[in-house]
């Protein structure tokens, strides 16, 4: 992947190094170990690549104003650090892919949606931060927050990919980028509050999931939207690139993950979606470049 005359993003916020552990850098640059063995099955499944669980997942409080954090205070000295741009490649990364997504949405969404984009934040940690949906820590994996319009990360969950997933390529890490502002695009739309009013009115959890699912899905058909839309004005793919998105959508499906942890799927838990609907979202929004083929609710099957 191509990604050296990407803008870097204004939006990015550096805590990185500020205390609470964790190693960063891409593959072969630096350690980073989670500890997925003593995570049980719902943390492992919410540790990939997905919205905050606690938002989509029995945290109704949060978006109703119960479990609202109060706003972290921060001296004027911290807050101008984080505000510098990153000077190591993985936080430069980081700050391209976002300002990325932002060139490609504000193009193609009012195009397409006759909505404007108004660009999310992402922050960059170690080990653990606070959010607006509460604490954030390593082991949740990367998550959107609607709450604070914010995608937090943990660098070295770059790292995790290819140790605990086998997934590499820097296409890969910025699937991650691009799903988590797929959930961002699924607010600027008011998706996300529907779906989560239907979830504090769903019968029984596996309605609830379901829902979950159908939103993840999304997310992974919108990051394919981007790729094709940025794919065709910078031409910054190669045909390996796409492989390996499909790789890592592959990976971290539900019933990969499930079989890994506890030797056997099962589908009614899902909140992600299964290996192949992963890889076939993504192929779909990124064959026909266009939102609207991301409608996974009204889709057939999911």
């Amino acid at each position: 992947m191509r990604w050296d005359d990407f803008r870097a993003s204004d939006n990015v916020e550096d805590r990185r190094g500020e205390g609470g552990g964790g190693g960063g850098g891409f593959p072969g640059g630096g350690a980073g170990g989670l500890g997925i063995g003593a995570i049980v099955i719902v943390l492992l499944i919410s540790w990939v690549t997905g919205i905050n669980p606690a938002i989509l997942m029995g945290g109704a409080e949060q978006i109703t104003g119960g479990g609202r954090q109060r706003e972290e205070r921060v001296d004027p000295e911290t807050q101008a650090k984080r505000r510098q741009a990153p000077t190591d490649q993985t936080g430069q990364f980081a700050a391209k892919i976002l300002g990325n997504t932002e060139d490609v949405w504000k193009e193609i969404l009012p195009n397409q949606t006759g909505r404007q984009y108004t660009p999310a934040k992402m922050v960059l940690y170690q080990g653990g931060t606070r959010s607006g949906c509460g604490n954030a820590q390593a082991a949740m994996g990367p998550f959107y927050c609607p709450i604070d319009k914010t995608v937090y990360l943990d660098t070295s969950f770059f790292q995790e990919m290819r140790t605990k997933f086998g997934v590499k390529g820097e296409f890969a890490y910025a699937y991650v980028i691009a799903h988590e502002i797929g959930h961002h695009i699924q607010d600027v739309l008011g998706i996300l509050g529907k779906v989560q009013s239907r979830q504090q009115a769903a019968g029984d959890k596996r309605e609830a999931n379901q829902l979950s699912v159908r939103v993840e899905l999304m997310a992974d058909c919108l990051a394919g939207v981007w790729a094709k839309n940025s794919n065709d004005r910078w031409n910054s793919l190669d045909p390996s690139d796409i492989q390996e998105a499909l790789k890592a959508a592959s990976a971290i499906g539900d019933d990969k993950l499930q079989e890994q942890s506890q030797g056997y799927a099962v589908p009614d838990s899902f909140t992600h979606g299964s290996s192949e609907q992963r890889m076939r979202w993504f192929m779909t929004g990124y064959k026909s470049g266009q939102t609207k083929s991301c409608d996974t609710f009204r889709a057939s099957r999911g």
